[in-house]
């Protein structure tokens, strides 16, 4: 080969290899430029997510929603303002006992169990009236939902009737249903509904499951919730007449047994 075409030759070569860099050259660029891009995106994208976040982290549950609705729908047998006085008896009663119950708490459970069927029964023969008032505090020192949904189950109840409400309410606290405090099970409508196939007014009674499922009286809870936590009641339960807690003789807390009950609530109808 003649010392020209070698020349020739490398510098083709050289050529070649210089293209070859600006190709190469090119696409890094362009890889960069699409990195850089990409990266932009994913920041905006998680961005926009913790901003998403924020906002729905700010934003109202369910119950804290309809605790601000002015428009409550309060279940039939039920009056005063928003539907929140639930008083159950014979107009012939004289004097009215009001029960503070919250639908998880424990002890309510215990004075049920041992007291409630004696409740019925007094009330049934014109003893007293007895006026119910619904708490939810357990739920909000837990975090939960329960006594709300639980409260809102009862309203759908008492809009079927009153002998309804109190056989649900006897359900709810009953050995068979009342779960641990710190299970939260009233907080799912399919266990409230199966409560109340217990009870043979509500069993297979479509309006009251539409009514549970529906939330229909989901604000109605909350006015009455907030009804408790006006009162000046601390715990529950907790027994009044005539404004004077009713309480198991020697004792602040409510009585506990039958014969407790019944002479705290004797005394009182004189009182």
């Amino acid at each position: 080969m003649s010392k020209r075409n070698s020349q020739a030759n490398k510098a083709a070569a050289r050529e070649r290899l210089r293209q070859e860099r600006e190709r190469q050259a090119k696409k890094d660029k362009v890889r960069r430029q699409l990195t850089v891009a990409g990266s932009s995106v994913v920041v905006l994208a998680i961005a926009g997510g913790i901003g998403y976040g924020v906002m729905q982290a700010n934003k109202p549950g369910h119950w804290e929603s309809v605790a601000e609705q002015s428009d409550v729908t309060a279940p039939k047998n039920t009056s005063g303002e928003n539907g929140t006085t639930v008083v159950i008896g014979k107009d012939s009663a004289k004097k009215t006992l009001e029960l503070y119950e919250d639908s998880r708490c424990p002890v309510c459970a215990t004075f049920e169990q041992a007291v409630g069927e004696t409740v019925e029964k007094d009330v049934d023969a014109g003893k007293y009236k007895i006026q119910y008032i619904g708490a939810t505090f357990i739920d909000n020192a837990t975090n939960g939902e329960g006594s709300k949904n639980a409260l809102s189950a009862l309203g759908a109840a008492l809009n079927v009737s009153p002998d309804a409400f109190l056989a649900y309410k006897s359900a709810l606290y009953s050995a068979e249903f009342h779960p641990e405090e710190n299970d939260d099970k009233f907080a799912k409508d399919s266990y409230l509904v199966e409560i109340a196939d217990s009870v043979p007014a509500l069993k297979g009674n479509e309006e009251f499951r539409k009514n549970v499922e529906d939330g229909t009286f989901d604000a109605w809870a909350m006015k009455m919730s907030e009804k408790f936590d006006k009162s000046g009641v601390k715990g529950t339960p907790t027994l009044r007449m005539d404004g004077r807690n009713v309480t198991a003789e020697g004792s602040e807390n409510a009585p506990m047994t039958v014969q407790e009950f019944t002479t705290a609530v004797d005394k009182a109808l004189k009182g």
